[in-house]
């Protein structure tokens, strides 16, 4: 099933054409290996890397997700990659920008075939309640406003079974019965990350607010939210505010609940 998947390194010739209008946005690049794509194109930002540069490393030795945790990635098992977008203003007006990036990644694989893919605050990607897809996003401060370095990480084919995962893993091999082309798959995603930026760049997060809360896993449900493996707050999740932030209606009423280390759980 993945002998033609995993041959070669991707092609940004190859890529092209199936961008279509979208290709002139998107400057693409590929590593075999290399530490970690987002702070290689944070690297690369500093000197003048254009918005929809995208970077996508193959075998990433010091890859990493949310607080510091590492994440391993090989061309046979994962798709690792960053895009560097820019925005203006300041740092308030990204608030929620890693729930928009779901809100992308959700359209991109239920387009690809992918059935029962959900979001959980503030950055997994979820197949039948297991973390298929992780995203990392970076901020630095430029003269004209914000520049943003999203990582995606993706589960193509499921980690070893010593592998220890905070949440169970899942991945897309699960969901399709035949991995697309490695190229497909980029297109796809970046094909739905245009549009959503475009939008969030606009209108913020509240005008995809309405698409994340019908996609989120927990909406409505009994949770915890932990800070360092304790809990720090229970209570129903209603989901997020149009600024992204968490709301859990507790026996204090509503609270508003930053991402910062806090995870979310399941009662």
């Amino acid at each position: 099933m993945t002998d033609a998947f995993i041959d070669t390194l991707l092609d940004p010739v190859r890529l092209k054409p199936l961008l279509g209008a979208l290709a002139p946005r998107f400057d693409v690049d590929a590593l075999a290996e290399g530490p970690s794509s987002n702070d290689l194109l944070l690297e690369r930002a500093t000197r003048g890397a254009a918005s929809g540069s995208v970077l996508v490393v193959d075998r990433q030795t010091a890859g990493r997700g949310r607080r510091g945790r590492h994440w391993q990635s090989s061309p046979a098992s994962s798709l690792t990659f960053s895009l560097l977008w820019r925005f203006d203003g300041g740092v308030e007006r990204l608030a929620g920008l890693s729930l928009a990036v779901g809100v992308a990644l959700a359209r991109a694989l239920a387009a690809l075939g992918a059935g029962d893919v959900r979001l959980k605050w503030p950055n997994d990607v979820l197949l039948g309640g297991r973390k298929l897809a992780g995203i990392l996003v970076e901020l630095s401060s430029e003269r004209r406003g914000m520049v943003a370095v999203i990582g995606v990480g993706i589960n193509l084919l499921p980690p070893p079974a010593d592998t220890a995962f905070d949440t169970p893993a899942a991945a897309l091999s699960d969901a399709l019965p035949t991995l697309p082309d490695r190229h497909l798959l980029l297109a796809t995603l970046l094909g739905e990350l245009a549009p959503v930026l475009d939008r969030f760049a606009a209108d913020g997060f509240a005008a995809l607010r309405d698409e994340w809360q019908a996609l989120h896993t927990w909406q409505g449900q009994p949770v915890n939210v932990l800070r360092d493996g304790r809990i720090e707050l229970a209570g129903r999740c209603l989901g997020a505010d149009a600024d992204g932030a968490l709301l859990i209606e507790g026996r204090s009423g509503i609270e508003r609940c930053l991402s910062g280390d806090l995870s979310l759980r399941e009662a």
